[in-house]
């Protein structure tokens, strides 16, 4: 009789994905220096003109004015709807920046440069 459980490819793939060191990058951008880390959440509609527009703009601002400081999660709600509730996601794209607090919400596709960059307070410093 053989036991029911987790199949050896599936083991190894359990296994090799907890080995992996979830906050390698983070930490040591974080460590880096004295200055602060962001962590964002953009939320998109799968590759809608408007979510690939989001996506490329916030890249760009961040790599513009907080370089190597940034962690940005991108959530497709079309493949998981129910992350949306966590943040109140009403439209989208919406970006939330999670992290340094205050928590901010920006919903559009973020090509307003300037209107981002003074919502998110990011500076180049």
């Amino acid at each position: 009789m053989k036991k029911k459980g987790i199949s050896p490819k599936k083991a190894a793939r359990a296994t090799s994905v907890a080995k992996r060191p979830a906050t390698g990058k983070k930490k040591s951008a974080r460590t880096a220096g004295s200055a602060e880390f962001w962590t964002m959440r953009l939320y998109i509609a799968g590759q809608s003109p408007k979510s690939i527009a989001a996506i490329s703009n916030l890249r760009r601002i961040c790599d513009q004015h907080v370089p190597g400081r940034y962690e940005v999660e991108i959530v497709d709600l079309l493949r998981n709807p129910e992350l949306a509730r966590a943040d109140q996601i009403v439209a989208i794209p919406t970006l939330v920046k999670k992290l340094p607090i205050p928590v901010r919400h920006i919903i559009g596709d973020l090509s307003a440069t300037e209107r981002v960059v003074v919502s998110l307070e990011l500076s180049s410093s």
